[in-house]
């Protein structure tokens, strides 16, 4: 009788808790992100409205989710990352880390999601380890990487006849990668690096290292940095002449935020490999009125605040496929995994095993000032790069979790 009564209560206490969980639909996302710093004009603020949005089109509120969106500014410090992504955890019950921009502060939170069992879905940071050997279960890298700047922009350039390369990098984990990525694929276009110089992050005077730049007579001064360290240096080259004295430069990573900073007199004819642009179809332009009538000083999105928007947007559709449920981190992604992406800024798309996200990317242009036809027309597109193109090969993959 008694073993009777306990084995029944213990069977309506699993299933009350079986149910609870699948119909648990309390969601918390954290925007992580650089607020102040050289990057807040490509993630910061206006990233926090793209994951917004992102909520706000799925219609869960509508249907009885809760999801509630805190941010932070990490100040673009992995020691500040670590710390808040813990506190996110313990204290805050934070089941996602978005964007997470800068590669050092990504490569930190990433243990972290995998000890905490939270979700990291990275739109703003570029390190390829994050795919390669820094993967986790619970990350998905999905918006762009160094290998898909180098293997864009790099190749591009190198088979135009920038056979001979001088890098400005900038000193962290991103210009690291940046650099050996795109020194990968000049030497196997057939072109030579002729050497490299480290510069800190946030720099303001670039004059040493435009000057070890000229005396190399490099062909191509390679720009192995980001955000205002890119507009910084692209501008003090044109004071220095670097152009004029016959060398060219190669932004490896500039954003269409650095372009519209700038300005198209400086900036025209750079080439750069982004994913998105916000003129490429009417999907993307639909998306990008919206976002920029809502934006800080109604900017069009940076590729990293569409792919907040587009990680967020899938992230959603999982939970919906679990019936809820969002914190068992790496469940969730692995539902991820399994789904087919499709949205509207990169449109049908999937996520590999090594957690990288895979869509075509794009090599464009800076249009010279009489070719722009009005507010943000600033790009022209050279070529389309096949989404299995775009990325490194599973094959070449670093990551444990693809099985070899």
């Amino acid at each position: 009788m008694r073993s009777s009564v306990a084995t029944t209560a213990l069977a309506v206490a699993l299933a009350w808790s079986g149910g609870a969980a699948a119909q648990d639909k309390n969601v918390k996302i954290g925007v992580m992100t650089d607020m102040a710093g050289l990057y807040s004009d490509i993630s910061g603020i206006n990233s926090v409205l793209a994951v917004t949005m992102a909520v706000e089109d799925s219609g869960l509120r509508e249907k009885g989710w809760k999801i509630d969106i805190i941010s932070a500014d990490h100040q673009n410090k992995p020691d500040v990352a670590t710390s808040l992504a813990r506190q996110w955890a313990d204290v805050e019950n934070v089941d996602l880390y978005a964007d997470v921009v800068t590669s050092s502060t990504a490569l930190a939170v990433n243990p972290v999601a995998v000890e905490k069992n939270r979700v990291h879905l990275n739109s703003g940071a570029a390190s390829s380890a994050l795919s390669g050997k820094a993967c986790t279960p619970n990350t998905i890298h999905w918006t762009y990487d160094t290998y898909a700047l180098a293997n864009g922009t790099g190749k591009a350039v190198t088979k135009a006849g920038g056979d001979s390369w001088f890098f400005l990098t900038a000193d962290y984990a991103f210009g690291a990668a940046l650099e050996a990525d795109t020194t990968a694929v000049v030497k196997a276009n057939g072109g030579k690096v002729l050497g490299a110089i480290k510069h800190p992050l946030n720099t303001s005077d670039f004059s040493s290292y435009l000057l070890q730049a000229q005396s190399s007579r490099a062909k191509i001064v390679g720009l192995a940095n980001a955000g205002g360290d890119t507009t910084n240096a692209v501008k003090q080259a044109a004071e220095f002449g670097i152009v004029q004295g016959g060398q060219k430069l190669a932004s490896l990573l500039l954003f269409i935020n650095d372009v519209h900073s700038l300005g198209l007199k400086v900036a025209n004819g750079l080439q750069m490999t982004e994913t998105f642009y916000w003129d490429l179809n009417d999907a993307t332009r639909g998306f990008s009125k919206r976002f920029s009538e809502r934006s800080k000083n109604h900017v069009m999105p940076s590729m990293v605040q569409a792919g907040d928007y587009s990680a967020v947007t899938h992230y959603l559709k999982a939970l919906v496929a679990l019936g809820g449920n969002p914190h068992d981190g790496a469940k969730v992604v692995a539902k991820m995994k399994e789904m087919p992406t499709d949205d509207p800024i990169f449109g049908k798309g999937s996520i590999r095993a090594d957690g990288r996200k895979i869509h075509p990317a794009y090599l464009f242009e800076v249009k010279k000032p009489e070719e722009s036809k009005g507010p943000w027309d600033y790009y022209k597109l050279i070529s389309t790069i096949p989404a299995e193109e775009a990325f490194r090969p599973l094959a070449e993959s670093e990551c444990p979790l693809v099985k070899k």
